[in-house]
């Protein structure tokens, strides 16, 4: 188990639910609505204050208070105090690389079915996003081993992971590689329950999920173009060793509720990407051929992609070290602090 937690929260709770219920502590992230629906997330150090326009408050008074109550700042504006949900962390932590937004690893963790105890490969982790959805859903009796190309982008998801646990999951394996390398070496043929693939080229990357993948095992990719979906699909049925592919795309549309002025919002979250999913057949078995194919011209030819051609935008290397730097310095600053409060050798 984690040595973060004390001994009596090791025992009985799952990993990272200690951080989450109970009064407010120590190196909690916290979240302040006012009135007008704006938001501060602040993490709980003793002895220092939070300034706004709108007057100010001290962290002391807000440790030991439950969850759910509010504070009055010093010019008597009233703040409710929440723990951020995954969703609000996701879409506020430190990133490099573009995060799977929440409604994305929802449907990941819905459509592949990824359960308690299941065995998951991911690949890129990027900035940790869809990794903690998948570390909620397989728990502390399952695995999920992440395998990104970048040692920068790993660097910002093990910190981005840890502060939101508290510490190491220990569910949770990283390495450093190229999937058709890393995996054969971690995964023994047909080990694998489930495959997430949210990279550049999925397709390159077929034959080492069929031999790692279970029979009945699912392969679900994410991809940010039409183009890209297109390649992996006719991929998939050429290889012969999965079910028909199926796809879709996910937009969510919040609504505005304020007495009988109930109606959409002007703005929703909208394209982000595709999700293509098929599971895999047993050896030797045909996958079942459509009836009705496309012309054959309007098949892929081989060529070389790059996120350029995709239109995606590549974060500098400057941002990508000064993310890394801060967010590694904040999960550190944390263990410092709370360690030494608590005696544990690891806290956030």
């Amino acid at each position: 188990m984690n040595q973060h937690l004390p001994e009596s929260a090791e025992s009985a709770e799952p990993t990272g639910a200690y951080r989450r219920r109970g009064p407010f502590r120590e190196g909690d992230r916290v979240q302040l609505t006012d009135n007008r629906g704006r938001l501060h997330t602040i993490t709980l150090t003793p002895g220092e204050e939070f300034h706004t326009h709108r007057g100010f408050y001290r962290h002391n008074d807000i440790i030991g208070k439950p969850e759910g109550t509010n504070i009055v700042t010093s010019s008597g504006i009233e703040y409710q105090l929440m723990r951020p949900l995954m969703h609000d962390y996701v879409l506020s932590m430190p990133r490099g690389a573009a995060v799977v937004y929440p409604k994305d690893a929802a449907q990941i963790v819905a459509m592949a079915d990824i359960f308690p105890g299941a065995r998951v490969i991911e690949a890129g982790v990027g900035s940790g996003a869809l990794t903690l959805s998948l570390l909620q859903a397989v728990g502390d009796q399952g695995q999920v081993h992440s395998i990104e190309r970048r040692e920068d982008f790993a660097d910002i998801a093990r910190a981005n992971i840890e502060i939101f646990f508290g510490g190491p999951h220990p569910s949770w394996d990283l390495s450093i590689g190229d999937l058709a390398d890393v995996l054969p070496t971690v995964a023994e043929p047909g080990s694998v329950d489930r495959v997430v693939l949210d990279m550049l080229a999925p397709w390159e990357n077929i034959d080492a999920v069929a031999k790692a993948l279970t029979p009945g095992g699912v392969l679900i990719c994410y991809v940010a173009t039409a183009t890209q979906l297109s390649r992996v699909a006719e991929d998939l049925r050429e290889d012969g060793r999965f079910t028909e592919p199926v796809a879709w795309e996910q937009l969510v549309r919040n609504w505005h509720l304020e007495g009988l002025a109930v109606r959409p919002q002007h703005r929703m979250v909208g394209h982000t990407g595709f999700l293509i999913m098929t599971r895999r057949l047993a050896d030797g078995v045909e996958a079942i051929v459509r009836k009705r194919r496309p012309a054959k011209g309007a098949y892929p030819v081989d060529e070389q992609w790059s996120e350029e051609d995709l239109g995606e935008r590549i974060p500098s290397d400057k941002k990508v070290r000064k993310v890394r730097r801060d967010v590694t310095a904040h999960r550190d600053e944390l263990v410092e602090h709370t360690g030494e409060d608590s005696g544990q050798d690891d806290d956030a």
